[in-house]
Parts: C-alpha cells; sequence; structure tokens
C-alpha cells in the first residue's frame, strides 16, 4: 500500500459508486452514450437492458433502444467473462478482440475434450461462411459442421464457431415486445466494418474507473473476465487517486469523478435481472450484505431482479401477468419501515406504467 492512498469508507464506496451508476438520480443521458458509459448491458435476458436503462435515464421508451438494435446502433455478442451483452457497435468492435482470451478460455473449460483434435482454423472459417451466407441458430451451425466433423459434438463444433468468429444476434431477438430465436451473423457482415485492432487498454481502465470507481485491479478483472490487467493501472497510477478501503484494498479513481457527501439519500429503486451496478465489482459488500448472495445469484447463473433502499440491495421483485393485469411483486429481505413501503410502491407504480401498460396493476409483498 502506498503512503499516498487515502481511507475511504464503505458507505463513502456505496455512494460514489450509485452516483457513477446513474442510482442518486436519472439521466438525461441519451441512450447510446449510456451503453457506452457502462462499456455495454449484459443481455442473457432479453428485456434486462430495457430495465437496467429505465431506472437510470429520465423517461426512458422501450423503442429507443429497440431503434438502435434494429438500425445496427447496438448490438448483442458475447464480451466481457464471455457471456452476451448489448453493446454499441463501435464497442463490439473495440472490445471484442480484446476479449478474445476470455472466450477462447470458456471454450476449453465447458468443450476443450470435445474439441481436442479439432483444427480451430478450418473449422471457423466454414463457421464463417455459414453464417455470412444466412445467420443460423447456435443448433443449426452445428448441425451443418457436422457434415464435415462426423466424429465431433455438434454443441461444441457450434461454441467453437462462437469463440473464434465474433457472432452477433440479430433481430428479432432483443427487441421490447418481440420473440424469436437467437440467430447469428458475423460482427464483420452485420456491421459492415472490420474488427479493431487490439484496444487501447488505458483508456478502457479509465472508462471503467468512470462507470465503477472506485474500483481495484481485482473489481476489474472480475467485470472483464480477464487477468493481469495490474499493469495498466500500474501506469496510470501518477495520474489516479488511490484509496483504501475498511479491508486495507487498494482501490483506484479519477481525479474529477463524483464521489458524494455519504449524508446523501437515495432513492428507492428497481434493478433488473444482471444489473451492472452488481456484475461491475468483485467486492459487493459495498451495496449488499454477503448474506443475501445466494438469493439473488442463483445456482445456474441468474442474477435476479433487486430493490435497492438507502442504497443497498434490500430484497427481490418480479412481475406476473396476463392479458389483463400486471402484479409487481415485492419480497423484502427484512421488515420494512413504513416510509420503505411508501418508496417502493411509489417507484414500482411507475415500473408497472413501463413494464406493462394498458392492464390493471397491482403491487403485493411477499413475506418469507
Amino acid at each position: 500500500m502506498t503512503r499516498e492512498a487515502m481511507p475511504i469508507s464503505s458507505l463513502e464506496l456505496n455512494r460514489a459508486l450509485l452516483a457513477r451508476q446513474m442510482l442518486l438520480s436519472r439521466s438525461n443521458t441519451s441512450v447510446l452514450q449510456t451503453l457506452e458509459w457502462f462499456i455495454g448491458l449484459q443481455a442473457q435476458a432479453p428485456n434486462a437492458p430495457y430495465y437496467s436503462l429505465w431506472t437510470r435515464l429520465e423517461g426512458f421508451k422501450p423503442f429507443e433502444l429497440s431503434s438502435l438494435i434494429s438500425d445496427r446502433q447496438a448490438v448483442r455478442i458475447a464480451l466481457m467473462r464471455s457471456t452476451l451483452h448489448l453493446v454499441s457497435a463501435n464497442d463490439c468492435l473495440t472490445l471484442r478482440p480484446w476479449v478474445q482470451p476470455v472466450q477462447e478460455r470458456a471454450l476449453k473449460g465447458s468443450f476443450g475434450k470435445r474439441l481436442a483434435s479439432v483444427d480451430f482454423n478450418a473449422l471457423a472459417s466454414e463457421g464463417r461462411k455459414l453464417v455470412e451466407d444466412k445467420p443460423l441458430t447456435l443448433s443449426e451451425i452445428g448441425k451443418l459442421l457436422a457434415a464435415n466433423w462426423t466424429e465431433t459434438d455438434p454443441e461444441a463444433l457450434a461454441a467453437a464457431v462462437r469463440t473464434f468468429v465474433p457472432l452477433i444476434q440479430v433481430p428479432p431477438r432483443g427487441l421490447w415486445g418481440e420473440s424469436g430465436q437467437a440467430i447469428h451473423s458475423s460482427a464483420e457482415i452485420w456491421l459492415e466494418q472490420s474488427l479493431f485492432e487490439q484496444p487501447d487498454v488505458e483508456r478502457l481502465v479509465l472508462r471503467y474507473l468512470a462507470a465503477y470507481g472506485p474500483a481495484s485491479v481485482k473489481d476489474m478483472q472480475a467485470w472483464s473476465g480477464l487477468t493481469r490487467l495490474k499493469d495498466y493501472f500500474e501506469r496510470l497510477r501518477s495520474s489516479l487517486l488511490v484509496f483504501q478501503d475498511e479491508l486495507g484494498n487498494e482501490l483506484f479513481d479519477l481525479p474529477d469523478a463524483p464521489r458524494p457527501d455519504p449524508g446523501i439519500i437515495p432513492p428507492a429503486r428497481f434493478l433488473g435481472e444482471f444489473d451492472p451496478m452488481l456484475l461491475g465489482i468483485a467486492d459487493r459488500s459495498r451495496v449488499m450484505d454477503r448474506i443475501y448472495g445466494k438469493r439473488i445469484f442463483t445456482v445456474n447463473g441468474i442474477l435476479r431482479s433487486t430493490i435497492l433502499l438507502n442504497g443497498y440491495i434490500e430484497g427481490l421483485w418480479s412481475i406476473e401477468r396476463n392479458s389483463e393485469q400486471a402484479a409487481l411483486l415485492i419480497e423484502p429481505f427484512r421488515p420494512l419501515a413504513k416510509d420503505e413501503r411508501h418508496d417502493l410502491i411509489q417507484e414500482g407504480e411507475k415500473l408497472l406504467e413501463f413494464a406493462a401498460p394498458g392492464v390493471t396493476h397491482e403491487i403485493r409483498y411477499l413475506s418469507r
């Protein structure tokens, strides 16, 4: 730990992260700028980015994001942690080469033995031809490739193509209110551009800190899925502020980034599945009690929708609906004060108007 490191409390870290995450007040930033601010939003659940944007942007309407996807200004592609993200077209071209080691490590962990004898260059070349001729599902890719790689599991073949060819999920997948299979084309064909060269990683560190800081090297590595990022932080050390948290961890931040008074009272918020606030850092103790972890992060990799009270995760939410009614179900982790219930109901009514307009609304609390 260097002498320059300044102490910072958990509450100060909480308020700083909320400010970067647009959770102290809604922003008037454009949807495309917001996608780039967060360096993408995880999109395993097709509607998850819509809820992340709704809770952060003033007056956000679903068509604003759907239009970006339809117009090819935003795309769905596997990136950080080898998980599906919704990013701007520019960030897709920038980030995909950077996270290639993450894709390969995930492939090896899941399918390494089944692909031991496969020539990846030949497979990628054939897979690229297939998806550039016609967008395909992963199942279709695997079955078509199995005609030549007869001894290899089609699922593994498709996963290898996803790893070595930057596959975009094309619309209508990801459009609000529409459904469709995940069908894939290459980023180069879909965006009519080549992937960029390896990005300026130091610039990515600065972008990451702007949205998720103050943060440690470990935080950024957990967010990206990459390792060995320490050298980039060290090169930037002289231009950054350095903090020490209550556990003695070294955190970095931009000098001019917001770090609000810890006494500020955050509003109640509903965070969607795979929210960036929880996925952007390794140490989540600044925003939640660790004992809630198993209730929020499921064993099959789902990050559930959560409620935020006074800046901390304090429960779960979901919406049940039919053609006539939508019910917001709130499951708090602890007894709520009267004013907390009031704030959640007010924000919950806005959530229902966004998610299920034109039907009867109801808000119900679930007790354990």
